[in-house]
C-alpha cells in the first residue's frame, strides 16, 4: 500500500465501479474537484497527486524514474493495484492522458476504458505532424520555466487557461504552478514537453473518449484529430468550453460528456 502515501491518494464514493482521474503538469488533484463528486453515487471515485506535486511524498521523487512518463504511469498502475481496482474508468488530463495511454497499455485488465482530456501525444511539430509548437518554442518555453520558476508560472497560466474574460481561473492555475517545487517542474516540464507518444496510441485496446476544448493553445484541434484517428474505435468530442482546463472552466459541460460515455 505504498502508493497510497507516496500520492496522497484520496478514495470516495459508494459505487461498485471505479473512476481514478489524474491531473495534469504543474497541478493537483484539487483541479478536479468541480468534476469528479458527480460521480461519487455511482462510482469508486480516486484522486491523487502524481510525485512531485500536491501532497505527495516529495522525497520519493525519483529522477531517474520520472524522466520519462513511463514511470509515472507505473504509479498509476500501482495505485490501482493497491486499491483492487479492476477494470477502472481513467480521466486524465493534458498530459495524464498519455500517462493513462501507458498504464492501458502496460496493464489492460486494470482499466475498462479511458477519457483523454486535452491530450497530446508530441508537442513538437515533426514531419507529417502537427503539435503546436516548434522544437525552438519549447526550448525557450523550458529555458524561461529554467530562469524564473516564477515569472513563467505567471505568463503561462492565463495562455494555458485561455477564458482571459474569467481571470480567477488564471490566477488558480498559476498559484498552482508557483506551489510545486521548482526544481521537480522544471524536470516534469522537461519530461512532458519533450515527450512523443505517438507510437503508444496503437496500442490502446479499451474504449477511450477524447475530449478536445475550443482553442486550445496547448493541444490544439489538430492534435486531437491525431489522437482519435491513431487510437482503434475512440471518439473525439469539440466542445465548447475554450482553454485547456475545462475541468475548471466548463465542468458541467465535461461531467455531461464524461456521463455520456460512462453509460
Amino acid at each position: 500500500m505504498r502508493s497510497l502515501a507516496r500520492n496522497n491518494v484520496a478514495v470516495a464514493g459508494t459505487g461498485t465501479r471505479a473512476m481514478i482521474f489524474a491531473h495534469g503538469f504543474g497541478c493537483d488533484q484539487n483541479m478536479w474537484r468541480f468534476v469528479a463528486p458527480a460521480f461519487a453515487h455511482e462510482f469508486k471515485t480516486v484522486l491523487f497527486d502524481h510525485v512531485g506535486a500536491g501532497r505527495s511524498d516529495l522525497s520519493a521523487y525519483d529522477r531517474a524514474k520520472y524522466s520519462s512518463l513511463r514511470g509515472y504511469a507505473a504509479d498509476v498502475v500501482e495505485i490501482c493495484k493497491d486499491l483492487g481496482l479492476g477494470k477502472a474508468v481513467f480521466v486524465g488530463h493534458s498530459v495524464s492522458s498519455m500517462i493513462g495511454v501507458l498504464a492501458a497499455a502496460e496493464a489492460p485488465d486494470l482499466f475498462e476504458s479511458l477519457v483523454l482530456v486535452g491530450p497530446s501525444p508530441r508537442y513538437i511539430d515533426d514531419e507529417g505532424y502537427i503539435g503546436g509548437f516548434s522544437r525552438q518554442q519549447i526550448d525557450e518555453l523550458l529555458e524561461f520555466l529554467e530562469a524564473n520558476h516564477l515569472g513563467w508560472s505567471a505568463a503561462m497560466a492565463p495562455t494555458i487557461m485561455g477564458n482571459a474574460d474569467r481571470p480567477e481561473l488564471a490566477e488558480e492555475l498559476t498559484n498552482s504552478f508557483c506551489r510545486t517545487d521548482p526544481e521537480i517542474a522544471k524536470h516534469f516540464a522537461r519530461t512532458t514537453f519533450l515527450s512523443d507518444n505517438r507510437n503508444d496510441l496503437a496500442r490502446v485496446t479499451q474504449p477511450t473518449l477524447i475530449l478536445q476544448c475550443t482553442d486550445d493553445v496547448i493541444a490544439p484541434t489538430c492534435v486531437g484529430e491525431f489522437v482519435q484517428a491513431h487510437i482503434p474505435g475512440s471518439r473525439l468530442v469539440v466542445m465548447k468550453a475554450t482553454g485547456h482546463c475545462p475541468n475548471l472552466s466548463a465542468p458541467e459541460e465535461t461531467i455531461e460528456a464524461i456521463r455520456s460515455f460512462v453509460h
